[in-house]
């Protein structure tokens, strides 16, 4: 437990530092492009586009509109940040390596990193599922604040596996193909453009079990759906965070195992 405090104080000690860095590498991603930071909207409005046409005009036949619209981007955008922040922090130390090694710096504070910058862009993208929502009637203010326990949770989740993953991926190269397979595969097992309620009861299943697909339901919860002040049942809560505290207890074990010996793995 020791070691999860000290990952935790890292973050918190180098708050500053971490904010200061991800809008610098924003910055210099999108500094020979003429949009500039505006692609963080394009790109996902491209993918929306494609989807939409594809599993909206498509697969449904004429089963289109608004609200299948705002169905698929509250799963979609939510599901691009999981997966960008999931293959961007698991290559986090690995890519900045020569820095971790030279300098007295914390290499856990790259995943705080690469989360920050993809956390910029789920908030462009946000905005506009707060437009649309707002301008259809859907939610009221007051279940907006949802979307502050929806940051915490992803962050938690996500920080915990990219914990185990930045570290296997340099003792082990093949983890991250693994991760972008799972990942591949996460995306049709998670309720992004199908809706668990009418699903079969497999998919339910699965669904309930996925600690991703909760995150999406939370999201949809803030902006669009659902009635509840807060996303699911206790008993979904306590299922979601016994996972996210198990894999931050794994993490930090095996970052403060082999964090002064990842050299010698290259």
């Amino acid at each position: 437990m020791k070691e999860v405090w000290l990952i935790l104080k890292e973050q918190f000690e180098n708050m500053h530092m971490i904010r200061k860095l991800a809008i610098y590498n924003m910055k210099t991603e999108y500094s020979n492009h003429y949009l500039g930071m505006f692609w963080n909207i394009l790109q996902p409005l491209f993918q929306v586009l494609i989807y939409y046409v594809v599993f909206g005009m498509g697969m449904r036949q004429g089963g289109t509109g608004m609200t299948y619209l705002l169905h698929l981007i509250s799963g979609l955008f939510p599901w691009l940040f999981i997966s960008q922040s999931l293959n961007i922090g698991a290559n986090a130390i690995y890519a900045q390596l020569g820095l971790v090694t030279k300098m007295k710096f914390p290499s856990s504070v790259l995943l705080s990193i690469s989360f920050t910058n993809t956390f910029i862009n789920l908030l462009f993208t946000t905005a506009i599922v707060v437009a649309m929502s707002l301008i259809n009637g859907y939610r009221g203010y007051i279940h907006f604040f949802e979307f502050i326990y929806f940051i915490v949770a992803a962050f938690a989740l996500i920080f915990a596996i990219n914990l185990v993953m930045s570290t296997l991926v340099i003792l082990v190269r093949d983890t991250r193909l693994i991760l972008q397979n799972v990942l591949r595969m996460g995306f049709f097992v998670t309720p992004i453009f199908w809706n668990v309620h009418t699903a079969s009861p497999i998919l339910q299943k699965i669904a309930s079990l996925n600690p991703f697909a909760f995150l999406i339901g939370m999201y949809r919860n803030a902006f669009i759906e659902g009635s509840a002040p807060v996303y699911g049942h206790l008993g979904d809560h306590l299922y979601f965070w016994s996972i996210t505290l198990l894999l931050l207890f794994i993490g930090s074990h095996i970052h403060y195992r082999f964090k002064n010996r990842l050299i010698d793995f290259l």
